[in-house]
């Protein structure tokens, strides 16, 4: 008989309380997803090339879960005790007919664990399917062919899903037994009579709107002109001082809603509508904190899915090669890569095969304090950079005040250029012409053809922060004017030597073996004069065959090339480490920052439909009292949908308010990117309309249990209850 008790309330509860049950199986299923996030395919193919970033991301994945689970469990506590309230009168007969209490507590365990296991279940298998449509399709959109799909199941997934999720049910549920366990038979038969609140006077309501309204500016100034501050205090602050702004306003409104029902330019007769906005009053004024948190939480919503989106738009930098030539570079003894480079083994995979020659350039001597003394005087080129600075950073230069060079994309791209050379000029690293021109004409460039005192000054458009380094306008413009006037701005060892303008800048390497910001490519004669052979060091590149690319694709050759190179016992690095490293950052940002961004919208919303439903309950006679009064079911419906829209409506409109402050701040910042990306529109379209299809989810599934009250309740004024 108590079992069976146990089932028939754990069944009538979940189908009168569907809200709350369908977040627990959203969070069982995102528990699973990220849990399982090893088994991915798309992880298991970077770990052949970032195995030790993808093992700081797993290991990072416990601590989201933990978090996540911290936040569920607080969820649990407000969903449960708002049932405890609902069922408060069935407890309050269950211990008047001679019920102990410490069986009821058993039996308000056991419905719990219960629903928590349909939950489990649902949302594993929900969370299980929705992992491989992920793995599926992930693998189909960046593999390329390489990344294949194969089904798996996480046990530990499962295990940690079952073990964390059971166990955050059980201790809310133990608290909240906890207080039912103290709670005497009148209480619980009576009900929680609701408590007579205070509004407050205007003064003190405007008041407080007043302190959330200036709190809030002052939050949005600091995010949108001093983020980047202090090393991220002052991002602290900003956030410290929105919450607060965001409470405090939120406070004062509430408690003003009254005045402006009270004051409408409508008669306060017609239909229900001073009657929606004191219930709506009433739901905000009193539940404030809550409605503020709910505010607080879908702001971070916000921002992190933009975040996350802004991490998937950058996915098309994964494919771009507008910088990078060669699919493979190979080091080792110089002969013997070229023999396998061209044995018949690796020759199909082998086309524009080019030595890269570079080292650093001689030394002229050492000074007295035995500092290296540099061939190379660019100070004219120097002058010219500090006369294109703009005035606050020339003055600085002049007056000898610069301590020290950042490069970075905020800075005028002068200030960058002084402070490359700074570094790199004192003994530059040379490139012989000769392997640069293969360069170009792997890519139907044409050749340099340098003059015996030309030379081309080579910046790295991996390393630079500069959009296009081959076309700096403040560069460019110097060079030409310095060819126009025949002045140089460089001499080596005493020879002038003339800049070219206008040169394609392209990776040296097939990834970062390289990591040179700038260097000097010069005549083959002038390289073999001045280069130091202590640092001479040379690298063969190769690119996959068009023919083979239009026949397999580009990975699928790749691949194989790559097994062939490692067999033979050479270094190499291949395009797909830089593949495997960008396609990590968007699969580490995108993963992780917009499953916390849809938690926190989730939980938000449901706080707020549990919130609504806990008042809609306490004051279930008022709309009796209405029906007495002659108000018809339909305009009691219309007035519960309107109350329902206005209560998700404030703190969404005021999160997106804080959101889009955040989203710009982070823009700024350079944290968020977004370029001219065509697929930005679409992009914030379709995580808009996530944002709002959860948002409506909730909206209509709190409005239509509501209905069902009020539809109760004509029922019963109608057979005379």
């Amino acid at each position: 008989m108590f079992f069976k008790l146990i089932i028939r309330n754990a069944k009538r509860s979940l189908k009168e309380n569907l809200i709350y049950f369908a977040t627990l199986v959203v969070a069982v299923a995102s528990f699973y997803i990220i849990l399982s996030l090893e088994k991915q395919d798309v992880i298991i193919f970077l770990k052949e090339f970032e195995s030790d970033a993808i093992n700081k991301l797993l290991a990072l994945m416990p601590i989201v879960y933990g978090f996540a689970l911290f936040l569920l469990f607080f969820l649990i506590l407000f969903a449960n005790r708002y049932q405890l309230n609902r069922r408060s009168k069935e407890f309050g007969m269950y211990l008047l007919l001679g019920m102990r209490k410490e069986r009821l507590i058993l039996q308000l365990l056991a419905e719990g664990m219960f629903i928590s296991i349909w939950a489990l279940i649902s949302g594993l298998f929900i969370g299980a399917f929705l992992a491989e449509l992920i793995s599926l399709t992930v693998a189909k959109l960046v593999g390329q062919g390489i990344i294949s799909h194969q089904f798996s199941l996480s046990l530990t997934a499962i295990v940690f899903t079952v073990i964390g999720f059971l166990l955050i049910q059980f201790i809310a549920l133990l608290i909240l037994g906890g207080k039912l366990f103290y709670q005497e038979i009148y209480q619980l038969l009576n009900d929680q009579m609701d408590k007579k609140q205070e509004m407050g006077d205007v003064k003190g309501n405007i008041f407080h709107i007043f302190i959330g309204t200036v709190l809030l500016v002052i939050a949005y100034w600091l995010a949108l002109f001093r983020f980047n501050e202090v090393e991220g205090f002052i991002l602290f602050l900003a956030l410290i001082l929105g919450c607060i702004g965001t409470i405090f306003f939120i406070k004062g409104f509430g408690k003003l809603l009254g005045i402006m029902a009270s004051r409408s330019e409508k008669k306060s007769t017609k239909g229900l509508r001073t009657f929606t906005f004191r219930q709506f009053q009433e739901n905000v004024a009193h539940k404030y904190l809550s409605v503020s948190v709910t505010s607080i939480l879908m702001t971070l919503s916000i921002i992190l899915i933009a975040d996350g989106a802004s991490s998937i738009l950058s996915l098309d930098k994964v494919y771009n090669r507008e910088t990078s030539v060669y699919d493979f570079t190979v080091y080792g003894e110089k002969e013997k890569v070229e023999q396998l480079l061209n044995s018949e083994e690796m020759a199909p995979y082998v086309a524009d095969l080019n030595l890269l020659e570079i080292g650093h350039m001689k030394r002229k001597g050492e000074d007295a304090d035995g500092m290296s003394i540099s061939m190379v005087d660019w100070s004219k080129l120097r002058e010219e950079l500090i006369l294109a600075l703009p005035r606050k950073e020339r003055e600085l230069f002049e007056s000898g005040d610069i301590q020290g060079y950042t490069i970075s994309p905020d800075n005028p791209d002068a200030l960058n250029l002084l402070g490359i050379l700074e570094i790199d000029a004192t003994i530059p690293y040379l490139i012989p012409e000769s392997s640069y021109n293969r360069l170009l004409e792997a890519v139907d460039e044409e050749p340099l053809n340098l003059q015996a005192n030309e030379m081309v000054l080579y910046l790295n458009p991996d390393l630079l922060p500069m959009e296009q380094v081959d076309n700096i306008p403040v560069l460019e413009q110097i060079f030409k004017n310095a060819a126009q006037s025949k002045e140089n701005l460089l001499t080596i060892d005493g020879t002038a030597f003339f800049l070219r303008p206008s040169v394609p800048m392209r990776g040296l390497v097939a990834d970062r073996s390289i990591e040179i910001h700038s260097a000097f490519i010069v005549p083959d004669q002038v390289f073999e004069q001045l280069v130091n052979r202590e640092t001479y060091e040379t690298y063969w590149n190769f690119r996959i065959p068009k023919k083979l690319q239009d026949e397999q694709g580009l990975m699928m050759p790749m691949k194989e090339a790559s097994e062939k190179l490692s067999a033979a016992g050479f270094g190499f690095e291949s395009y797909l480490h830089n593949f495997g490293r960008q396609l990590f950052y968007v699969v580490a940002g995108s993963y992780t920052i917009l499953y916390m961004g849809i938690l926190f919208l989730i939980i938000a919303c449901t706080v707020l439909a549990l919130q609504f439903l806990t008042q809609m309950k306490q004051t279930k006679n008022r709309f009796l009292t209405l029906s007495m009064l002659g108000a018809k079911r339909e305009q009691m419906k219309k007035s519960l949908r309107m109350q329902v829209l206005l209560t998700f409506l404030l703190p969404i409109s005021l999160a997106v308010v804080s959101g889009a402050v955040g989203i710009w701040g982070l823009i700024k910042a350079v944290f968020i990117r977004i370029d001219n990306n065509p697929l930005l529109f679409p992009m914030s379209i379709f995580f808009a309309c996530i944002v709002l299809g959860i948002f409506s989810i909730y909206g209509m599934a709190v409005s239509r249990t509501a209905e069902g009250e009020i539809d109760k309740l004509r029922w019963k004024t109608n057979v005379g209850e």
